[in-house]
């Protein structure tokens, strides 16, 4: 089960978004897995993709056709990645924003695709044309909830987050959903996301929030270190509330901070309902020379796996931190007598080594705790950062190693 209660919020309605759900069978029949958002004419739109260099046929067309036209719709599936399918995936994904722009009635560079699942997979197209059309008859503004079930693959839970703002006297809404388990290691810009506003925010700044807020948010968690050939988050403001702009900072830094909140909730849930996590760590990192040092040692650390086993074992092994901020890429010159590390508030090494007043059972006490801080202090700077990761458990690997069955 998850790390903590991720139960779904109740979502607001988000005047110029709605949301339909039909059921195509792609990877298992009777379930909800193609997912359907329609955009009101005027709204806007900003997305961060992954980086992996075989990135999924859906990223590559939603990326062109965000460049190219006004989005109107955006077209989920689950159950198929359409990753590793050459030019053949290509065309199913051409063909999918094909179905749905004459079940809609707009142009097919008006739909933004994404897809997740199995990689290396054909899309079931006969699948599509009949599921298509019921996801855009099942239309409704209070849909986010079914959605947020239907674009799951190996999640336990759906995942949602909503957050409430006033800026010049009115009322901004913001709502998210998110999919992630597995093969998470976020580099944007196997997750998505989609959030969206009522407030009016021209195209420029929205990308420039996205971006901002996904590296304090999405790029900052980590399951397993494995960047995704799909990953994919999107930002909509619909414009039905009040008009941001960068001149005025101060709704700018309200509507920030509401942003923040809900993509950073939707991001440590993807961590709380990691393929069989049952731990919820932040690694923090301070006294870094630079941003990107406090950064990499903090991944270094939420990605080994001899840091993970340990954590699931509630085993206070800190030789095994401590190794791992040694192996840091950047670090050759540590004075590892300037290295702090503490578990919650427990400090385990100083001075180069063990603290002198740490005890084995105060670390195990830590250890067996469903939320765990790792704070480390490399006494070199004033740069911090923080990743948020979870533990690898016995169910990790099953859930992977039967994945396709």
């Amino acid at each position: 089960m998850p790390v903590g209660d991720l139960s779904l919020p109740e979502f607001p309605v988000i005047e110029g978004i709605r949301l339909g759900v039909a059921q195509a069978g792609i990877k298992k029949p009777g379930r909800d897995d193609v997912v359907v958002i329609e955009l009101s004419p005027k709204t806007q739109v900003a997305g961060v993709f992954t980086r992996n260099a075989f990135c999924a046929a859906p990223v590559q067309v939603a990326r062109r056709h965000l460049s190219t036209a006004s989005p109107r719709y955006l077209l989920i599936n689950t159950g198929n990645a359409n990753a590793g399918t050459g030019a053949p995936g290509l065309d199913d994904c051409q063909r999918s924003c094909d179905l749905l722009a004459q079940a809609a009635g707009v142009e097919p560079n008006q739909v933004l695709p994404f897809s997740t699942g199995v990689i290396g997979e054909r899309l079931p197209m006969e699948r599509f044309e009949k599921a298509v059309p019921e996801a855009v008859a099942a239309l409704e503004a209070t849909g986010w909830a079914r959605a947020a079930s239907g674009i799951l693959t190996t999640d336990v839970v759906p995942k949602g987050a909503v957050a409430r703002c006033e800026i010049q006297g009115q009322v901004v809404n913001i709502a998210g959903i998110a999919k992630g388990s597995g093969m998470i290691r976020p580099n944007m810009a196997t997750m998505l996301g989609y959030v969206a506003t009522d407030a009016e925010i021209a195209q420029p700044l929205l990308q420039q929030l996205l971006h901002e807020v996904s590296d304090q948010s999405f790029n900052r968690i980590s399951v397993d270190g494995d960047t995704s050939t799909n990953d994919a988050v999107m930002l909509m403001a619909t414009g039905a509330s009040a008009v941001l702009s960068e001149q005025d900072s101060a709704g700018l830094a309200v509507f920030r901070e509401a942003l923040l909140s809900v993509m950073q909730t939707l991001a440590h849930a993807i961590v709380r309902d990691g393929e069989g996590a049952t731990k919820f760590v932040t690694v923090k990192v301070t006294g870094g020379r630079t941003g990107a040092e406090a950064l990499e040692t903090a991944y270094t650390v939420a990605h080994s796996p001899l840091v993970k086993t340990a954590l699931y074992a509630s085993d206070a092994n800190w030789g095994r931190i401590l190794a791992a901020v040694g192996r840091t890429p950047g670090l050759e010159d540590l004075d590892v007598e300037g290295v702090t590390v503490h578990l919650n508030d427990v400090c385990i090494v100083a001075l180069g080594g063990r603290a002198a007043d740490y005890t084995e059972e105060a670390g195990a006490a830590v250890m067996a705790q469903d939320e765990i801080t790792i704070h480390i202090d490399l006494g070199r700077g004033e740069a911090v950062d923080t990743v948020w990761t979870c533990d690898f458990s016995h169910q990790y690997v099953s859930i992977n190693a039967d994945y396709r069955s």
